[in-house]
């Protein structure tokens, strides 16, 4: 993981998302527990950061492995 915390505004820019369709992946990550998500206001404005859990991480890492795996066997 580059980042420690990424904001809405962030992952909707780097990912290509809509509002509404990366709203309902972070609340299907944080339900999963693998993501933590921290709202606060900067000045007046509403802002939403998310980090990953130990078990997102450990997840993260194991998907990465099965892609890898996937990729040599060809």
């Amino acid at each position: 993981m580059v980042n420690e915390y990424a904001d809405f505004n962030m992952l909707k820019e780097l990912l290509g998302a809509t509002d509404g369709n990366l709203a309902s992946h972070t609340k299907a990550l944080e339900n999963a527990e693998y993501i933590l998500v921290e709202k606060q206001f900067i000045g007046r404005k509403p802002n939403t950061r998310y980090s990953t859990t130990k078990l997102g991480r450990a997840a993260f890492k194991k998907h990465i492995e099965a892609l890898e795996k996937l990729i040599n066997k060809q």
